[in-house]
C-alpha cells in the first residue's frame, strides 16, 4: 500500500512555471523597492546639499557673526559682522527661520555668494544643513524593512536618521 502513495511534492513540480513567476515577483519587489529607496536617499542629499556646502565648505568665503534683531515668515534678518579678511559688513542680511534660529542670539555665518543670504556654519550649521538627510534615513529605513525584508540594515539607517536629527536639535 505505501507503494500506491504519491506525494504532491514530487518531481513534477520541478518544472511547475509557478516557481519561475515567484521568483519574477520577488525580483521585482527587489527592484522597486530598491529603487525607491534610492530615490529617498537620493532626495535627501539633494536637499541637504543646498546649504551644507556653504556650512561645510567655506575656505574662501565670505565667514562673519549674525546678530539675530528680528524673525517672521520663515527668515530671520540681523547685521552682519565680518570675520574672515575681504569681507564687507552688511546692515542687514538674512537667516533662515528654523527652530535652532532665535531673536536676540549671535551666530556665525557663511555669506551665499551674490546676495544678502547667509547660513549658519561650524559644528550646528553643518548638522542643521544635514537634517532633511535624516530623515530621508528614517523613511527610507522603513522601505528597507517592509519592502526588501532587510530588518538589520533598516534599523542602522533608521537609527542613524534618528540620531543625526536628534544631533542637530541639541547643538544649539
Amino acid at each position: 500500500m505505501p507503494a500506491a502513495v504519491s506525494s504532491s511534492r514530487g518531481s513534477s513540480s520541478r518544472g511547475s512555471p509557478s516557481r519561475g513567476f515567484s521568483a519574477a515577483l520577488r525580483f521585482g519587489r527587489f527592484a522597486a523597492m530598491g529603487t525607491v529607496t534610492v530615490l529617498i536617499l537620493i532626495a535627501g542629499v539633494w536637499a541637504s546639499w543646498g546649504t551644507a556646502q556653504y556650512a561645510m565648505l567655506t575656505k574662501g568665503r565670505e565667514r562673519g557673526t549674525v546678530a539675530v534683531t528680528s524673525c517672521g515668515a520663515g527668515t530671520c534678518e540681523g547685521a552682519y559682522t565680518p570675520l574672515s579678511p575681504g569681507s564687507q559688513p552688511r546692515a542687514e542680511v538674512v537667516l533662515e527661520d528654523t527652530v535652532a534660529v532665535a531673536e536676540g542670539r549671535t551666530y556665525t555665518v557663511v555669506v551665499k555668494p551674490g546676495g544678502t543670504e547667509v547660513v549658519r556654519s561650524g559644528p550646528a550649521g553643518v548638522l542643521h544643513a544635514w537634517v532633511p538627510l535624516g530623515g530621508a534615513l528614517m523613511l527610507a529605513s522603513v522601505v528597507v524593512a517592509g519592502g526588501l525584508l532587510r530588518t538589520r540594515p533598516a534599523w542602522v539607517m533608521g537609527l542613524s536618521g534618528v540620531a543625526l536629527v536628534t544631533a542637530a536639535f541639541l547643538v544649539r
